[in-house]
């Protein structure tokens, strides 16, 4: 019951950041040679961020053991994250119709050739808020992305890790446990540079 209320309640506020991109899209209409930049988080050193609800939960907390999961992959094989145990995990919440994910994803695919030996990155999409599934797998096909990419139907995982705001990441250590506080919005390259090197 708690998990469908949760699934309902990602699913309505997703709605709404649509709603509200419809709209917002409408009234600014940037010329075509031009990038439309927002900042909302406060912090001017954030190079993106995410549109996060009123009362959104704070997500899990360092110090607590990653809850595990079993998912598809994109290429239809089985992924849990109790496999990855021993090696550093980053954990990243996205999806295609959220443009500070698609953003941050070219960075993770360049992180990711760079470092794959020393972390694992898993990208679970939020599957369960896609038009479809062919959409998620062309994106990741002409994006050239190449590390794993998980597909949450039901929106369990995500409801699971609190991630209500998208982008969000985890950053996992060797001990399956949330060793660094969580991430809401697009990262940076070297962001993730410092995350892995934090964890143990």
């Amino acid at each position: 019951m708690g998990k469908q209320i949760g699934a309902g309640l990602f699913l309505i506020v997703l709605l709404g950041v649509v709603v509200f991109n419809i709209f917002t899209e409408e009234d600014r209409n940037p010329a075509a040679d031009e990038t439309a930049e927002y900042n909302v988080s406060g912090d001017p050193s954030q190079e993106g961020t995410a549109i996060t609800p009123p009362n959104a939960p704070d997500g899990l907390e360092v110090g607590e053991m990653a809850p595990d999961f079993t998912l598809k992959t994109i290429d239809g094989e089985t992924l849990s994250l109790s496999d990855l145990r021993g090696q550093k995990v980053m954990l990243n919440f996205w999806a295609t119709w959220c443009p500070p994910c698609r953003e941050e994803m070219p960075r993770m695919e360049k992180f990711h050739q760079q470092y794959g030996d020393e972390i694992k990155i898993v990208a679970v999409n939020a599957t369960g808020s896609e038009s479809s599934i062919n959409k998620v797998e062309k994106y990741i096909q002409e994006g050239g992305y190449t590390f794993p990419v998980v597909l949450d139907k039901e929106l369990s995982v995500n409801n699971d890790y609190q991630a209500i705001a998208l982008p969000t990441t985890y950053f996992i250590g060797t001990d399956g446990v949330i060793q660094q506080p969580r991430k809401v919005g697009p990262m940076s390259y070297d962001y993730m540079v410092e995350m892995m090197n934090a964890l143990e």
